[in-house]
């Protein structure tokens, strides 16, 4: 669960946070590293949800 301090105010992660969780569960990347990771996340949620909802219609 987020605490109020890891919210950026967009509802988004940024990649410092990703970065720093990461960092906890002990994988060990670079801040370009986790850009990356993020941005292929938020493209295969939308991806996921885009094809959950053209299934729903």
């Amino acid at each position: 669960m987020r605490s109020d301090d890891d919210d950026n105010g967009k509802g988004k992660m940024s990649p410092e946070q990703v970065l720093k969780m990461l960092k906890e569960e002990g994988m060990d990347v670079t801040l370009e590293q986790a850009k990356l990771i993020l941005a292929f996340l938020r493209k295969l949620a939308g991806i996921t949800v885009s094809n959950y909802l053209k299934t729903k219609q």
